[in-house]
């Protein structure tokens, strides 16, 4: 049983705070399963991009669990590390395969491979990917920098003509992804990764925002009440015309 303990907008932008990480979890999973089904009663098929880290894992439980019928959607993501190979414990891949898309099957998945020897032709590959499909549903988090995607505020732009590029991540970044224990030192957190740009998520028809975590308190105030910039990428979403953004009381915890 979820609990929703608040729901209101800030701009287009719909917020809605439930009282812990598995209630923001299932109320997100009900939300994007909803839609996937619309897209696939609307066109007989759904596209979905689906993200990773520890903000995900109450969503992707929650969504294991739901009746989607799977055989008819197609799965992208957002971000993989550059030159990571799939076996890495920190591989979006390997997290996305075993935690989810090896149990429900979709009718098909395109990953990024980071490790592509030839990583430029691999942005382009996947970049006419996108540009072929209408994103149904996009799932995604923000990081205590603000960031969607690998769109740390130094690389993040608005107005990027790419849909997929090699970003730069900034140490807050590195840090976050160190803290959540995917990997042993800082020194081992990749410097670059391949992302999904911010006009590509914007173009998606719906947008669900994953934020647990008191560690995502600050951000989730900035990007409610920052300026629209890339100080703070989140700040975009409340742009979008279909974007709901799940809390739990930990990251809802610096709002008024």
């Amino acid at each position: 049983m979820t609990t929703e303990i608040k729901q209101f907008k800030k701009e287009n932008l719909t917020v809605r705070i439930f009282t812990d990480e598995a209630s923001a979890g299932k109320g997100s999973a009900d939300f994007v399963a909803k839609h996937l089904d619309g897209a696939i009663q609307a066109k007989g098929h759904a596209n979905l991009i689906l993200a990773t880290g520890a903000s995900q894992f109450a969503f992707i439980e929650a969504m294991k669990n739901l009746s989607i019928d799977w055989g008819k959607i197609t799965v992208f993501h957002l971000d993989e590390y550059k030159d990571l190979p799939e076996t890495h414990p920190a591989s979006f891949r390997k997290y996305l395969k075993e935690r989810i898309l090896d149990v429900v099957k979709p009718f098909q998945v395109y990953y990024i491979n980071g490790d592509a020897k030839e990583i430029e032709r691999e942005v382009a590959r996947y970049e006419e990917l996108l540009k072929a499909a209408t994103v149904d549903v996009a799932c995604i988090g923000i990081g205590e920098n603000g960031h969607i995607a690998f769109n740390d505020p130094e690389v993040a732009d608005f107005n990027d003509p790419a849909l997929v590029k090699i970003v730069q991540l900034d140490n807050t970044s590195r840090r976050q992804q160190l803290g959540e224990g995917w990997f042993s030192t800082l020194e081992e957190v990749p410097m670059e990764a391949i992302s999904l740009t911010i006009p590509a998520i914007m173009r998606c028809k719906v947008i669900s925002c994953m934020v647990p975590d008191k560690r995502k308190a600050n951000a989730v105030y900035n990007t409610l009440n920052a300026e629209i910039s890339t100080a703070c990428p989140a700040t975009i979403l409340r742009r979008h015309p279909h974007t709901v953004l799940f809390l739990d009381e930990n990251s809802a915890s610096q709002l008024k």
